[in-house]
């Protein structure tokens, strides 16, 4: 919930004007008051409203991309995701949609698509791509320490107060607010809000009170056939039995042994402004706004913090290959750097990773390797590939430019690479890539 800090309010007397005469100013016995209250709705209802497959829509916001078998699918934040057929990578189809309201994370295995949805872990059976089954949900196991549930769709409108009344959080959603200007006493205002409005507060905006607002990384292969691979941008990472999910706190371990039947396990706490997760091997490595984390899942149930690299404050996606770990710090944005750059960071003691080599950046997203070739979404500057064989000597291979990049998934036979509002793929060649096709999402 936010915070609210009270602060004492002195009042300096002005030669011959009297302390009193001020007070009477600060302290009016009455004003007009700018009033939101939500419109509310039943939560359940809601939430199946927020679940569909429909047929193809245009993009809205294009965020991440995930590849199961011969499909491709691309998250349009906070809406849901669309399917690509892409049997054939040249000429790509889109043949739906589906509707899932707060989502931003898919990850599959076996058929079973896992997504998150205004907090809950929602599956999908999508073993017939063509006759998605009603969806799955178990609720609250994301943000559960969050208070109501809001609309993505709705915000936040200019107020003095915001009333919530009697709302019931666990059983209501939020879809709408009616705002209207009252004229209250200073009593009235004081019985109604729960304090002074003439004593000043300070709210710390930095701590949101609702689920509202705006998520797999993979290994450079996927882990099995039936396991699909995402994005370095990506929340949700399946590593056998378990699926590892990250907010901005915590590591969410969720047993998937029963596909259709999954189950919360431990929250472990992960530090501060976790952004994205990664596999290799036994370890999990979590890319933060403060740096990279290691966790051990040796036992898949509760991950153990090994080690931790520490950097600049900068939004940070890593991918690890072998013995080095890959990260883009992205500055000259709220993330808080003011430069970017590439960094490698040395893993060959996994309790104490160093700083091998740094390379500077334009404004890096999402980056992914495939052999001896490293892969880099530099924003507005485009895709740019790198000879890695010698990673303190990295070699520019090709620099994509006019174009606009967010992450990329390595295929075994293809790139494929997401940017505003656009699917690109790449084929590979000994020293190069070349493109292959690009599909408009619009």
């Amino acid at each position: 919930m936010k915070k609210t800090v009270l602060l004492s309010i002195f009042v300096a007397a002005l030669g011959f004007v009297s302390c009193e005469e001020d007070k009477d100013d600060l302290l009016p016995e009455s004003r007009d008051y700018v009033i939101a209250t939500p419109l509310i709705t039943d939560l359940t209802a809601f939430k199946e409203a927020a679940v569909a497959v429909v047929d193809p829509i245009p993009m809205q916001q294009s965020g991440k991309i995930y590849a199961y078998k011969d499909y491709v699918f691309v998250n349009d934040v906070n809406k849901g995701f669309h399917i690509l057929d892409n049997i054939d990578p040249s000429a790509p189809k889109n043949i739906g949609f589906i509707k899932m309201e707060g989502n931003n994370d898919i990850s599959i295995k076996d058929d079973r698509l896992y997504a998150d949805s205004y907090g809950d872990l929602v599956v999908l059976d999508i073993s017939d791509i063509e006759n998605i089954p009603t969806a799955k949900r178990v609720e609250n196991v994301f943000y559960e320490n969050y208070g109501f549930v809001m609309d993505f769709g709705v915000e936040f409108p200019q107020a003095d107060m915001y009333d919530y009344g009697n709302i019931d959080y666990q059983n209501q959603a939020i879809v709408g607010w009616e705002v209207k200007t009252e004229h209250l006493s200073t009593g009235e205002f004081q019985n109604r809000f729960g304090y002074d409005p003439n004593v000043m507060y300070l709210e710390d905006n930095a701590s949101f009170n609702g689920i509202n607002g705006n998520s797999e990384a993979a290994s450079n292969t996927p882990t099995a056939s039936t396991t699909g691979q995402g994005g370095s941008l990506a929340r949700f990472k399946i590593v056998g039995d378990y699926l590892y999910t990250v907010d901005p706190h915590s590591i969410n371990v969720i047993d998937i042994s029963d596909l259709d039947n999954p189950v919360k396990g431990e929250t472990v706490y992960a530090g501060f402004d976790i952004e994205t997760i990664f596999n290799q091997g036994q370890y999990l490595y979590l890319g933060s706004m403060r740096g990279m984390y290691i966790y051990d899942i040796a036992s898949p149930k509760l991950p153990v913090l090994v080690s931790e690299f520490e950097h600049g404050t900068a939004c940070d996606p890593v991918v690890v290959d072998g013995n080095y770990a890959f990260v883009t710090l992205r500055g000259g944005n709220n993330c808080g750097a003011t430069e970017s750059g590439l960094y490698i960071i040395d893993l060959i003691d996994i309790k104490n990773p160093v700083l091998k080599k740094q390379y500077s950046l334009d404004g890096p997203y999402g980056l992914g390797i495939k052999d001896e070739k490293l892969f880099i979404c530099d924003g507005n500057s485009g895709l740019k590939v790198y000879d890695k064989s010698n990673v303190e000597d990295l070699k520019l291979l090709n620099h994509f430019e006019d174009i606009v990049t967010y992450d990329v998934i390595p295929l075994q036979n293809s790139l494929l690479m997401i940017g505003d509002k656009v699917l690109y793929q790449y084929k590979y060649f000994d020293d190069n890539i070349r493109l292959l096709s690009t599909f408009d999402l619009n």
